[in-house]
């Protein structure tokens, strides 16, 4: 019998299946996919932006309501570790002037490779195109290219990511499974996602154009960022830093010109001729770039010229909502905290465990998600190093 058996081949199903090869059990990987890691090598495509160095508590309260659930797990394999961890996998970082960590080589594949060469060595085993789909009493039972396949296992953990980018493995199908034995599954939604915006025509020019150093604000929370304007609306890092609020209802608001006070704007509208036309008050006074100034007229078309230096700092951006779960970065939902123990076991399945994104807990990009995922999948490594220590004892 297999000590462990770990359902799901991204970050987090990776390292709880390091930690328990190295306190000397016997571990599989199962994926559904033909290859480990599709949407960690997807996340690198555009640089693999591995963690945030910052100060921890810092790095800790971007998970907000999470913190306190995650905050062990974070100390215990914090930002700080997975640049050691990285390097010691051959790959050198550096930080980035935002902050954020990357590969020197900027990509996930190198890092990928050596991991899985590593856990090769350490004598995990790999099984690839077999897709969980329940038990059969005590035994996992898997669905195969051959045939049905059934696995027994003194334990599991399950790290089968959350709903999104369901091509690339994380398809929520595990949730039916779990709800089936009992288990309370939060419904998914869509994190770090995109905003639907029906634009008219005159927008049409300008998609794919960046919106750069603007100030957006929704809710209680303001980030200085750049965002995209896309033919579906409006995506990109200053848009995914405050999705959850605008999931949740809040508005954005966005200050197109962060750096040039509302009085220097009048005065210099002031100074035009008294009869400058709207185009010429954006080009001349605003000094908006094409885009920019598309986005403002997009939105402002019954705003009168005595208050455009108002409304420049502070655009209200309308949107009709988020984008599909399909293709948000990450999910909010899955198994709640209520549902597991200290160790991420499962009350109601002894021996299971669960880690990474099907957890219900939501981070920001920046490297939040990839080490949380790390962490969440050390911490019920370690649980199951624990758990089977005292059977034996």
């Amino acid at each position: 019998m297999i000590d462990l058996c770990v359902i799901g081949a991204g970050p987090a199903g990776l390292m709880a299946a390091e930690v328990a090869a190295d306190a000397g059990l016997s571990v599989i990987i199962a994926d559904a996919k033909p290859s480990f890691g599709r949407k960690f090598l997807m996340a690198g495509k555009s640089g693999l932006n591995l963690t945030k160095d910052e100060p921890f508590a810092q790095f800790t309260a971007a998970f907000e309501e999470a913190e306190n659930w995650l905050l062990p797990m974070l100390e215990s394999f914090g930002n700080d570790d997975v640049q050691t961890w990285a390097c010691a996998l051959g790959q050198d970082v550096f930080t980035g002037t935002s902050g954020r960590v990357f590969p020197k080589s900027m990509k996930a594949s190198p890092l990928l490779r050596a991991w899985l060469s590593r856990l090769l060595d350490k004598g995990v085993q790999f099984k690839t195109r077999w897709q969980w789909i329940g038990w059969d009493g005590s035994a996992l039972t898997f669905q195969t290219p051959e045939n049905t396949q059934t696995l027994t296992a003194r334990t599991c953990v399950l790290a089968l990511g959350g709903a999104s980018w369901p091509k690339l493995g994380s398809d929520g199908t595990w949730a039916e499974i779990l709800a089936n034995q009992g288990i309370t599954i939060n419904p998914f939604k869509p994190a770090n996602m995109g905003f639907k915006i029906p634009w008219s025509s005159h927008m049409i020019p300008h998609f794919g154009a960046p919106i750069k150093t603007v100030q957006l604000t929704a809710g209680k929370k303001s980030v200085r960022a750049d965002f995209i304007i896309s033919s579906k609306g409006v995506e990109g890092s200053g848009i995914y830093a405050l999705s959850k609020d605008m999931r949740d209802g809040s508005r954005l608001v966005v200050d197109l010109l962060p750096d040039t006070k509302h009085e220097t704007l009048q005065d210099r509208i002031a100074r035009l001729p008294k009869k400058a036309s709207r185009s010429s008050v954006l080009r001349k006074a605003l000094r908006l770039d094409p885009a920019k100034a598309a986005l403002f007229n997009e939105f402002t078309r019954n705003v009168p010229l005595s208050d455009i230096a108002k409304t420049v700092k502070a655009l209200p951006i309308e949107h009709v909502g988020p984008r599909p779960i399909e293709e948000a970065i990450s999910t909010a939902g899955g198994v709640p905290r209520n549902e597991l123990n200290d160790r991420l076991m499962l009350h109601k399945k002894s021996g299971v465990f669960c880690a990474g994104e099907m957890l219900d807990w939501e981070a920001p990009t920046g490297g939040y998600l990839i080490t949380g995922c790390l962490a969440t999948g050390r911490w019920a490594g370690q649980g199951v190093v624990d758990y089977l220590s005292l059977r034996k004892a």
